[in-house]
Protein backbone atom coordinates (compact mmCIF):
# COMPACT_ATOMS: atom_id res chain seq x y z
CA UNK A 1 0.00 0.00 0.00
CA UNK A 2 2.76 2.25 1.06
CA UNK A 3 4.44 1.51 -2.84
CA UNK A 4 0.85 2.45 -4.24
CA UNK A 5 0.82 5.76 -2.31
CA UNK A 6 4.06 6.62 -3.30
CA UNK A 7 3.55 6.30 -6.89
CA UNK A 8 0.05 8.02 -7.07
CA UNK A 9 1.88 10.59 -5.60
CA UNK A 10 4.51 10.48 -8.46
CA UNK A 11 1.22 10.56 -10.71
CA UNK A 12 0.24 12.89 -9.31
CA UNK A 13 3.42 16.07 -9.54
CA UNK A 14 4.33 14.54 -12.88
CA UNK A 15 0.81 15.23 -13.86
CA UNK A 16 0.59 18.69 -12.62
CA UNK A 17 3.99 19.67 -14.30
CA UNK A 18 3.27 18.24 -17.83
CA UNK A 19 -0.28 19.58 -17.62
CA UNK A 20 1.57 23.44 -16.42
CA UNK A 21 3.76 23.31 -19.56
CA UNK A 22 1.10 22.72 -21.33
CA UNK A 23 -1.32 25.43 -20.28
CA UNK A 24 2.13 27.93 -20.70
CA UNK A 25 1.89 26.33 -24.24
CA UNK A 26 -1.43 27.58 -25.01
CA UNK A 27 -0.68 31.00 -24.29
CA UNK A 28 1.92 30.97 -26.44
CA UNK A 29 -0.41 30.80 -29.28
CA UNK A 30 -0.58 34.32 -30.39
CA UNK A 31 3.50 34.45 -30.06
CA UNK A 32 5.58 35.91 -32.50
CA UNK A 33 6.45 33.25 -35.17
CA UNK A 34 8.90 32.58 -37.76
CA UNK A 35 9.29 31.60 -41.36
CA UNK A 36 9.59 27.76 -40.42
CA UNK A 37 5.45 28.31 -39.88
CA UNK A 38 4.95 28.61 -43.48
CA UNK A 39 7.48 26.29 -43.96
CA UNK A 40 5.26 23.42 -42.29
CA UNK A 41 1.86 25.07 -44.17
CA UNK A 42 3.33 24.97 -47.01
CA UNK A 43 4.29 20.77 -46.54
CA UNK A 44 0.80 20.62 -45.20
CA UNK A 45 -0.35 21.52 -48.68
CA UNK A 46 2.30 19.60 -50.49
CA UNK A 47 1.77 16.34 -49.19
CA UNK A 48 -2.33 16.96 -49.28
CA UNK A 49 -2.71 17.99 -53.40
CA UNK A 50 0.07 16.30 -54.97
CA UNK A 51 1.22 12.37 -55.69
CA UNK A 52 4.10 11.21 -54.36
CA UNK A 53 6.16 11.17 -56.98
CA UNK A 54 6.14 15.37 -56.87
CA UNK A 55 6.65 15.65 -52.91
CA UNK A 56 10.30 16.15 -53.59
CA UNK A 57 10.29 18.19 -56.86
CA UNK A 58 7.57 20.70 -55.87
CA UNK A 59 8.89 24.39 -55.73
CA UNK A 60 6.07 26.46 -56.32
CA UNK A 61 7.35 28.28 -52.19
CA UNK A 62 11.13 28.45 -51.45
CA UNK A 63 10.61 26.13 -48.54
CA UNK A 64 10.73 23.10 -50.44
CA UNK A 65 10.18 19.82 -48.57
CA UNK A 66 13.61 18.83 -47.21
CA UNK A 67 12.67 16.46 -44.42
CA UNK A 68 12.29 12.68 -44.80
CA UNK A 69 9.81 10.64 -45.66
CA UNK A 70 8.11 9.90 -42.35
CA UNK A 71 8.00 13.48 -41.69
CA UNK A 72 6.29 13.81 -44.84
CA UNK A 73 3.89 11.37 -44.06
CA UNK A 74 3.27 12.90 -40.90
CA UNK A 75 2.33 16.12 -42.80
CA UNK A 76 0.45 14.29 -44.72
CA UNK A 77 -1.67 13.11 -41.59
CA UNK A 78 -2.03 16.67 -39.70
CA UNK A 79 -3.30 17.90 -43.55
CA UNK A 80 -6.59 15.94 -43.46
CA UNK A 81 -7.38 17.42 -39.85
CA UNK A 82 -6.46 21.02 -41.24
CA UNK A 83 -8.75 21.00 -43.89
CA UNK A 84 -11.44 20.50 -41.64
CA UNK A 85 -10.26 24.17 -39.73
CA UNK A 86 -9.20 25.93 -42.86
CA UNK A 87 -9.49 24.19 -46.27
CA UNK A 88 -7.19 27.83 -47.58
CA UNK A 89 -4.46 26.51 -45.51
CA UNK A 90 -3.91 23.55 -47.97
CA UNK A 91 -3.72 25.48 -51.57
CA UNK A 92 -0.34 25.28 -52.77
CA UNK A 93 -0.44 28.88 -53.67
CA UNK A 94 -1.42 30.36 -51.02
CA UNK A 95 2.00 31.64 -49.61
CA UNK A 96 2.33 33.15 -46.23
CA UNK A 97 -1.35 32.26 -45.51
CA UNK A 98 -2.12 32.82 -41.75
CA UNK A 99 -5.83 33.13 -41.39
CA UNK A 100 -6.87 32.69 -37.49
CA UNK A 101 -7.98 29.27 -37.89
CA UNK A 102 -4.54 28.13 -39.53
CA UNK A 103 -2.85 29.53 -36.85
CA UNK A 104 -4.90 28.00 -33.80
CA UNK A 105 -4.24 24.70 -35.79
CA UNK A 106 -0.26 24.60 -36.26
CA UNK A 107 -0.23 26.12 -32.72
CA UNK A 108 -2.04 23.15 -31.07
CA UNK A 109 -0.90 20.45 -33.32
CA UNK A 110 2.88 21.07 -31.83
CA UNK A 111 1.37 21.05 -28.14
CA UNK A 112 -0.88 17.54 -29.39
CA UNK A 113 1.89 15.91 -30.16
CA UNK A 114 3.94 16.87 -27.35
CA UNK A 115 2.02 14.01 -25.67
CA UNK A 116 4.75 11.98 -27.11
CA UNK A 117 7.61 14.01 -25.40
CA UNK A 118 5.82 13.79 -22.16
CA UNK A 119 5.15 9.73 -22.15
CA UNK A 120 9.17 10.03 -23.29
CA UNK A 121 9.91 12.24 -20.35
CA UNK A 122 8.04 9.78 -18.14
CA UNK A 123 9.82 6.71 -19.24
CA UNK A 124 13.41 8.86 -18.68
CA UNK A 125 12.16 9.59 -15.30
CA UNK A 126 11.38 5.68 -13.63
CA UNK A 127 15.51 5.01 -15.47
CA UNK A 128 16.83 7.69 -12.69
CA UNK A 129 18.49 6.25 -10.07
CA UNK A 130 16.20 6.73 -6.94
CA UNK A 131 18.70 5.26 -4.27
CA UNK A 132 19.17 8.36 -2.59
CA UNK A 133 16.62 9.15 -0.38
CA UNK A 134 15.04 12.68 -0.72
CA UNK A 135 12.44 14.47 1.82
CA UNK A 136 11.61 17.17 -0.09
CA UNK A 137 10.24 16.86 -3.55
CA UNK A 138 12.37 18.98 -4.70
CA UNK A 139 15.21 16.85 -4.29
CA UNK A 140 14.38 14.13 -6.09
CA UNK A 141 16.34 13.63 -8.95
CA UNK A 142 12.86 12.08 -10.87
CA UNK A 143 11.20 15.17 -10.10
CA UNK A 144 14.53 17.55 -10.84
CA UNK A 145 14.82 15.68 -14.08
CA UNK A 146 11.17 16.43 -15.19
CA UNK A 147 11.86 20.02 -14.95
CA UNK A 148 14.53 20.01 -16.52
CA UNK A 149 12.68 18.29 -19.52
CA UNK A 150 9.10 19.53 -19.55
CA UNK A 151 9.70 22.89 -19.02
CA UNK A 152 13.01 23.33 -21.06
CA UNK A 153 13.27 26.99 -21.74
CA UNK A 154 15.23 25.95 -25.25
CA UNK A 155 12.31 23.53 -26.22
CA UNK A 156 9.66 26.12 -25.69
CA UNK A 157 11.64 28.85 -27.36
CA UNK A 158 12.11 27.19 -30.66
CA UNK A 159 8.50 24.85 -31.02
CA UNK A 160 6.04 27.59 -29.32
CA UNK A 161 7.20 30.52 -30.20
CA UNK A 162 9.74 30.49 -33.16
CA UNK A 163 7.27 27.53 -34.41
CA UNK A 164 8.93 23.67 -35.38
CA UNK A 165 7.77 20.14 -34.06
CA UNK A 166 11.24 19.07 -32.07
CA UNK A 167 8.88 18.12 -29.20
CA UNK A 168 7.75 14.79 -30.54
CA UNK A 169 10.97 14.41 -31.97
CA UNK A 170 12.69 14.73 -28.82
CA UNK A 171 10.37 12.53 -27.43
CA UNK A 172 10.94 9.45 -29.80
CA UNK A 173 14.73 10.32 -28.92
CA UNK A 174 14.25 9.94 -24.96
CA UNK A 175 12.22 6.84 -25.37
CA UNK A 176 14.74 5.38 -27.36
CA UNK A 177 16.80 6.37 -25.25
CA UNK A 178 14.80 5.32 -22.24
CA UNK A 179 14.26 1.51 -23.77
CA UNK A 180 18.13 1.41 -23.78
CA UNK A 181 18.42 2.42 -20.62
CA UNK A 182 15.79 -0.52 -19.86
CA UNK A 183 17.81 -2.94 -21.93
CA UNK A 184 14.65 -3.11 -24.06
CA UNK A 185 17.50 -3.26 -26.80
CA UNK A 186 15.11 -3.76 -29.94
CA UNK A 187 12.36 -0.94 -28.77
CA UNK A 188 15.12 1.02 -28.53
CA UNK A 189 16.73 0.57 -31.88
CA UNK A 190 13.60 0.66 -33.57
CA UNK A 191 11.94 4.23 -32.22
CA UNK A 192 15.66 5.58 -33.10
CA UNK A 193 15.69 4.09 -36.45
CA UNK A 194 12.06 5.38 -37.07
CA UNK A 195 13.33 8.82 -35.72
CA UNK A 196 15.82 9.08 -38.29
CA UNK A 197 13.89 8.76 -40.90
CA UNK A 198 11.45 11.72 -39.32
CA UNK A 199 14.62 13.82 -39.13
CA UNK A 200 18.37 13.02 -40.22
CA UNK A 201 19.93 15.41 -37.92
CA UNK A 202 19.98 12.46 -35.69
CA UNK A 203 21.72 10.91 -37.44
CA UNK A 204 24.50 12.55 -35.67
CA UNK A 205 24.43 10.28 -32.59
CA UNK A 206 23.92 7.44 -34.30
CA UNK A 207 27.73 6.39 -33.90
CA UNK A 208 26.49 6.25 -29.94
CA UNK A 209 23.40 3.78 -30.76
CA UNK A 210 25.24 1.74 -33.01
CA UNK A 211 28.50 1.44 -30.85
CA UNK A 212 26.22 0.64 -27.41
CA UNK A 213 24.30 -1.93 -29.44
CA UNK A 214 26.63 -3.89 -30.66
CA UNK A 215 28.40 -3.75 -27.43
CA UNK A 216 25.94 -4.38 -25.02
CA UNK A 217 23.31 -6.14 -27.33
CA UNK A 218 25.21 -7.94 -29.86
CA UNK A 219 28.04 -9.07 -27.87
CA UNK A 220 26.13 -10.96 -24.80
CA UNK A 221 29.07 -11.47 -22.35
CA UNK A 222 32.17 -9.66 -20.66
CA UNK A 223 35.58 -11.28 -18.62
CA UNK A 224 35.86 -10.35 -15.44
CA UNK A 225 37.88 -7.42 -16.05
CA UNK A 226 35.68 -5.40 -18.47
CA UNK A 227 37.16 -6.41 -21.65
CA UNK A 228 34.83 -8.41 -24.47
CA UNK A 229 34.11 -11.77 -24.63
CA UNK A 230 34.00 -12.57 -28.29
CA UNK A 231 33.06 -15.89 -28.17
CA UNK A 232 29.66 -14.37 -26.88
CA UNK A 233 28.82 -12.54 -30.35
CA UNK A 234 25.32 -13.09 -30.92
CA UNK A 235 24.45 -13.51 -35.30
CA UNK A 236 21.06 -13.81 -34.17
CA UNK A 237 20.75 -10.09 -32.16
CA UNK A 238 22.55 -8.96 -35.30
CA UNK A 239 20.70 -10.02 -37.51
CA UNK A 240 17.31 -8.96 -35.44
CA UNK A 241 18.84 -5.29 -34.93
CA UNK A 242 19.72 -5.29 -39.29
CA UNK A 243 15.89 -6.51 -40.09
CA UNK A 244 14.79 -3.54 -37.69
CA UNK A 245 17.15 -0.96 -39.88
CA UNK A 246 16.35 -2.75 -43.22
CA UNK A 247 12.25 -2.67 -42.69
CA UNK A 248 12.37 0.70 -41.62
CA UNK A 249 13.98 2.15 -44.32
CA UNK A 250 12.25 0.48 -46.72
CA UNK A 251 8.83 1.54 -45.60
CA UNK A 252 10.69 5.25 -45.58
CA UNK A 253 12.48 5.16 -48.51
CA UNK A 254 11.49 2.15 -50.69
CA UNK A 255 8.53 3.79 -52.93
CA UNK A 256 10.89 6.59 -53.95
CA UNK A 257 13.56 3.96 -55.14
CA UNK A 258 10.42 2.32 -56.75
CA UNK A 259 10.06 5.88 -58.59
CA UNK A 260 14.15 6.20 -59.08
CA UNK A 261 13.80 9.91 -57.00
CA UNK A 262 16.02 8.18 -54.34
CA UNK A 263 18.61 11.09 -55.74
CA UNK A 264 16.40 13.87 -55.89
CA UNK A 265 15.69 13.14 -52.19
CA UNK A 266 18.74 12.92 -50.88
CA UNK A 267 19.58 16.23 -52.74
CA UNK A 268 16.60 18.33 -50.76
CA UNK A 269 17.86 16.77 -47.39
CA UNK A 270 21.37 17.79 -47.72
CA UNK A 271 21.67 21.21 -49.30
CA UNK A 272 25.63 21.50 -48.95
CA UNK A 273 24.94 24.68 -50.86
CA UNK A 274 23.64 26.68 -47.70
CA UNK A 275 27.10 27.68 -46.76
CA UNK A 276 28.98 27.25 -43.68
CA UNK A 277 27.06 28.62 -41.30
CA UNK A 278 23.34 29.41 -41.06
CA UNK A 279 21.90 32.83 -40.51
CA UNK A 280 22.06 33.21 -37.22
CA UNK A 281 25.39 31.78 -36.20
CA UNK A 282 25.38 28.59 -34.34
CA UNK A 283 27.56 29.16 -30.90
CA UNK A 284 30.27 26.86 -32.22
CA UNK A 285 33.83 26.39 -33.62
CA UNK A 286 33.06 27.88 -36.63
CA UNK A 287 31.98 31.52 -35.26
CA UNK A 288 34.94 31.52 -33.15
CA UNK A 289 36.94 31.03 -36.71
CA UNK A 290 34.39 33.45 -38.69
CA UNK A 291 35.34 35.68 -35.97
CA UNK A 292 39.19 35.30 -36.27
CA UNK A 293 39.11 35.90 -39.83
CA UNK A 294 37.08 39.08 -39.58
CA UNK A 295 39.67 40.58 -36.76
CA UNK A 296 42.38 39.55 -39.22
CA UNK A 297 40.45 40.80 -42.10
CA UNK A 298 39.89 44.58 -39.98
CA UNK A 299 43.89 44.42 -39.02
CA UNK A 300 45.10 43.40 -42.29
CA UNK A 301 43.15 46.22 -44.05
CA UNK A 302 44.18 48.72 -41.27
CA UNK A 303 47.79 47.91 -41.99
CA UNK A 304 47.79 47.71 -45.79
CA UNK A 305 48.41 43.96 -45.70
CA UNK A 306 45.16 43.48 -47.89
CA UNK A 307 43.85 45.19 -50.96
CA UNK A 308 40.02 46.17 -49.53
CA UNK A 309 39.32 45.53 -54.04
CA UNK A 310 40.04 41.78 -53.29
CA UNK A 311 37.94 41.39 -50.36
CA UNK A 312 34.64 39.51 -50.92
CA UNK A 313 31.49 41.85 -50.45
CA UNK A 314 29.43 39.39 -49.03
CA UNK A 315 30.06 39.59 -45.11
CA UNK A 316 29.56 36.54 -42.91
CA UNK A 317 27.88 38.58 -40.41
CA UNK A 318 25.15 39.45 -42.88
CA UNK A 319 22.41 37.24 -41.69
CA UNK A 320 21.72 35.36 -44.51
CA UNK A 321 21.60 31.86 -45.97
CA UNK A 322 24.53 32.10 -48.62
CA UNK A 323 27.87 30.73 -49.37
CA UNK A 324 30.73 32.56 -48.32
CA UNK A 325 34.35 32.79 -48.93
CA UNK A 326 36.96 33.47 -45.74
CA UNK A 327 39.45 36.31 -46.58
CA UNK A 328 42.71 35.49 -44.25
CA UNK A 329 41.68 32.23 -43.13
CA UNK A 330 41.16 29.46 -45.69
CA UNK A 331 37.50 29.04 -46.58
CA UNK A 332 35.58 25.60 -44.77
CA UNK A 333 34.26 22.79 -47.38
CA UNK A 334 31.12 20.50 -46.82
CA UNK A 335 34.03 17.38 -46.57
CA UNK A 336 36.05 19.58 -44.30
CA UNK A 337 33.39 19.81 -41.46
CA UNK A 338 32.94 16.09 -42.22
CA UNK A 339 36.30 15.09 -41.42
CA UNK A 340 36.40 17.27 -37.92
CA UNK A 341 33.36 16.15 -36.89
CA UNK A 342 34.26 12.49 -37.43
CA UNK A 343 37.17 13.03 -35.44
CA UNK A 344 35.95 14.98 -32.68
CA UNK A 345 32.95 11.87 -32.17
CA UNK A 346 36.01 9.39 -32.60
CA UNK A 347 37.62 9.54 -28.66
CA UNK A 348 33.64 9.19 -27.45
CA UNK A 349 33.48 6.36 -30.02
CA UNK A 350 36.19 4.94 -28.10
CA UNK A 351 35.57 5.16 -24.57
CA UNK A 352 32.24 3.68 -25.08
CA UNK A 353 33.60 0.51 -26.62
CA UNK A 354 36.49 0.17 -24.34
CA UNK A 355 35.31 1.36 -20.91
CA UNK A 356 32.00 0.09 -21.28
CA UNK A 357 29.54 2.28 -18.09
CA UNK A 358 26.58 0.68 -19.06
CA UNK A 359 23.59 3.24 -19.91
CA UNK A 360 25.48 5.88 -18.29
CA UNK A 361 28.56 5.77 -21.08
CA UNK A 362 26.08 5.01 -23.77
CA UNK A 363 24.36 8.97 -22.78
CA UNK A 364 27.93 9.95 -22.09
CA UNK A 365 28.58 9.19 -25.91
CA UNK A 366 25.31 10.40 -27.19
CA UNK A 367 25.91 14.06 -25.36
CA UNK A 368 29.42 14.34 -27.05
CA UNK A 369 28.23 12.89 -30.51
CA UNK A 370 25.68 15.94 -30.47
CA UNK A 371 28.06 18.12 -29.06
CA UNK A 372 30.86 17.58 -31.40
CA UNK A 373 28.80 17.40 -34.51
CA UNK A 374 27.29 20.59 -33.44
CA UNK A 375 30.71 22.01 -32.97
CA UNK A 376 31.89 20.86 -36.48
CA UNK A 377 29.14 20.09 -37.97
CA UNK A 378 28.16 22.36 -41.99
CA UNK A 379 25.42 24.59 -41.62
CA UNK A 380 24.59 24.28 -38.11
CA UNK A 381 21.43 25.91 -36.86
CA UNK A 382 21.59 27.34 -33.38
CA UNK A 383 18.85 25.33 -32.67
CA UNK A 384 20.83 22.02 -32.48
CA UNK A 385 22.19 22.67 -29.64
CA UNK A 386 19.49 20.77 -27.46
CA UNK A 387 20.51 18.18 -29.49
CA UNK A 388 22.78 18.08 -26.40
CA UNK A 389 21.41 19.53 -23.86
CA UNK A 390 18.52 17.22 -23.40
CA UNK A 391 19.99 13.78 -22.87
CA UNK A 392 22.29 15.76 -20.69
CA UNK A 393 19.90 16.64 -18.17
CA UNK A 394 19.41 12.45 -17.57
CA UNK A 395 23.57 12.72 -16.39
CA UNK A 396 23.07 16.40 -14.30
CA UNK A 397 20.86 14.91 -11.69
CA UNK A 398 22.78 12.26 -10.45
CA UNK A 399 26.44 13.31 -10.62
CA UNK A 400 27.57 17.16 -9.61
CA UNK A 401 30.17 17.30 -11.79
CA UNK A 402 27.88 16.41 -15.15
CA UNK A 403 25.55 19.33 -13.06
CA UNK A 404 28.09 22.08 -13.49
CA UNK A 405 28.70 21.28 -16.99
CA UNK A 406 24.98 20.61 -17.72
CA UNK A 407 24.82 24.31 -15.75
CA UNK A 408 27.41 26.33 -18.34
CA UNK A 409 25.96 24.28 -21.52
CA UNK A 410 22.16 24.79 -20.65
CA UNK A 411 22.94 28.94 -19.88
CA UNK A 412 25.38 29.73 -23.43
CA UNK A 413 23.36 27.36 -25.62
CA UNK A 414 19.51 28.51 -24.54
CA UNK A 415 21.29 32.27 -23.93
CA UNK A 416 22.31 32.54 -27.97
CA UNK A 417 18.16 31.33 -28.57
CA UNK A 418 17.57 35.04 -27.75
CA UNK A 419 17.79 36.19 -31.36
CA UNK A 420 14.61 34.05 -32.26
CA UNK A 421 12.88 36.49 -30.67
CA UNK A 422 11.91 39.54 -32.39
CA UNK A 423 9.31 41.13 -30.89
CA UNK A 424 9.19 43.21 -27.73
CA UNK A 425 6.26 40.41 -26.34
CA UNK A 426 9.34 37.63 -26.91
CA UNK A 427 11.67 39.78 -25.23
CA UNK A 428 9.71 39.55 -22.03
CA UNK A 429 9.43 35.42 -22.14
CA UNK A 430 13.38 36.07 -21.60
CA UNK A 431 12.44 36.51 -18.31
CA UNK A 432 11.76 33.11 -17.58
CA UNK A 433 14.86 31.89 -18.52
CA UNK A 434 16.42 33.45 -15.43
CA UNK A 435 13.40 30.91 -13.33
CA UNK A 436 14.39 27.83 -15.33
CA UNK A 437 18.51 28.41 -14.91
CA UNK A 438 18.05 29.27 -11.22
CA UNK A 439 16.23 26.08 -10.78
CA UNK A 440 18.29 24.23 -12.64
CA UNK A 441 21.50 25.65 -10.55
CA UNK A 442 20.03 24.60 -7.37
CA UNK A 443 17.79 21.56 -8.10
CA UNK A 444 20.81 19.99 -9.49
CA UNK A 445 23.48 21.12 -6.63
CA UNK A 446 20.87 19.47 -3.82
CA UNK A 447 21.80 16.04 -6.42
CA UNK A 448 24.98 16.07 -3.37
CA UNK A 449 25.50 19.02 -0.88
CA UNK A 450 28.74 17.11 0.26
CA UNK A 451 30.43 17.83 -3.23
CA UNK A 452 32.04 21.10 -4.28
CA UNK A 453 30.26 24.09 -5.73
CA UNK A 454 29.15 23.31 -9.58
CA UNK A 455 31.02 25.93 -10.74
CA UNK A 456 34.23 27.75 -9.93
CA UNK A 457 34.88 31.41 -9.73
CA UNK A 458 35.89 31.95 -13.29
CA UNK A 459 32.68 30.22 -14.49
CA UNK A 460 30.60 31.66 -12.52
CA UNK A 461 32.25 35.08 -13.75
CA UNK A 462 31.85 33.66 -17.35
CA UNK A 463 27.85 33.46 -17.01
CA UNK A 464 27.40 36.59 -15.16
CA UNK A 465 28.73 38.56 -17.86
CA UNK A 466 25.75 37.49 -20.15
CA UNK A 467 23.72 39.80 -18.20
CA UNK A 468 25.88 43.11 -19.43
CA UNK A 469 26.15 41.31 -22.92
CA UNK A 470 22.16 41.26 -23.19
CA UNK A 471 22.00 44.60 -21.80
CA UNK A 472 24.61 46.13 -24.66
CA UNK A 473 23.03 44.22 -27.67
CA UNK A 474 19.12 45.19 -26.74
CA UNK A 475 19.49 48.50 -24.98
CA UNK A 476 22.51 50.05 -25.27
CA UNK A 477 23.85 49.35 -29.14
CA UNK A 478 20.19 50.52 -30.75
CA UNK A 479 20.74 53.49 -29.38
CA UNK A 480 24.04 54.06 -30.91
CA UNK A 481 25.33 55.22 -34.58
CA UNK A 482 26.87 51.84 -35.36
CA UNK A 483 23.33 49.93 -35.30
CA UNK A 484 22.89 51.86 -38.99
CA UNK A 485 26.54 50.89 -40.12
CA UNK A 486 27.05 47.35 -38.10
CA UNK A 487 23.17 45.78 -37.81
CA UNK A 488 24.82 42.38 -37.14
CA UNK A 489 27.33 43.19 -34.61
CA UNK A 490 24.90 42.06 -31.62
CA UNK A 491 24.70 38.64 -33.08
CA UNK A 492 28.25 38.40 -33.72
CA UNK A 493 28.79 39.33 -29.94
CA UNK A 494 26.04 36.98 -28.83
CA UNK A 495 27.50 34.07 -30.77
CA UNK A 496 31.04 34.56 -30.50
CA UNK A 497 30.70 34.82 -26.68
CA UNK A 498 28.16 31.81 -26.51
CA UNK A 499 30.60 29.96 -28.63
CA UNK A 500 33.49 29.89 -26.06
CA UNK A 501 30.89 28.92 -22.97
CA UNK A 502 29.88 25.70 -25.37
CA UNK A 503 33.23 24.76 -26.41
CA UNK A 504 34.28 24.97 -22.72
CA UNK A 505 31.71 22.55 -22.28
CA UNK A 506 32.24 20.38 -24.51
CA UNK A 507 36.14 19.90 -23.83
CA UNK A 508 34.96 20.00 -19.84
CA UNK A 509 32.64 16.98 -20.48
CA UNK A 510 35.24 15.24 -23.06
CA UNK A 511 37.89 15.73 -20.26
CA UNK A 512 35.60 14.18 -17.75
CA UNK A 513 34.95 11.28 -19.99
CA UNK A 514 38.31 10.18 -21.04
CA UNK A 515 40.08 10.63 -17.31
CA UNK A 516 37.69 8.90 -15.33
CA UNK A 517 37.84 6.03 -13.80
CA UNK A 518 36.20 2.86 -13.99
CA UNK A 519 35.33 0.54 -10.65
CA UNK A 520 35.49 -3.02 -10.83
CA UNK A 521 31.71 -3.57 -10.32
CA UNK A 522 31.31 -1.07 -13.65
CA UNK A 523 33.27 -3.28 -15.42
CA UNK A 524 31.51 -6.81 -14.64
CA UNK A 525 28.18 -4.80 -15.67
Amino acid sequence: SAGRAMAAGGRSWFRALALGVSFLKCLLIPAYYSTDFEVHRNWLAITHNLPLSQWYYEATSEWTLDYPPFFAWFEYALSHVAKYFDPKMLVIENLNYTSHATIFFQRFSVIFTDILFIYAVRECCRCVNGKRAAKDILEKPMFILAVLLLWNFGLLIVDHIHFQYNGFLFGLMLLSVARLCQKRYLEGALVFAVLLHFKHIYVYVAPAYGIYLLRSYCFTANNADGSLKWRSFSFLHVTLLGLIVCLVSALSLGPFIVLGQLPQVISRLFPFKRGLCHAYWAPNFWALYNAVDKALTIFGLKCNFLDPAKIPKASMTGGLVQEFQHTVLPSVTPLATLICTFISILPSVFCLWFKPQGPRGFLQCLVLCALSSFMFGWHVHEKAILLAILPLSLLSVQRAKDAGIYLILTTTGHFSLFPLLFTPPGKLFLVSVVYFNTTSFFSSNSSDRREKPLLNWLETIYLIQLVPLEIFCEIIFPLTPWKRHFPFVPLLLTSVYCALGVTYAWLKLYVSVLTERISVRQKAE
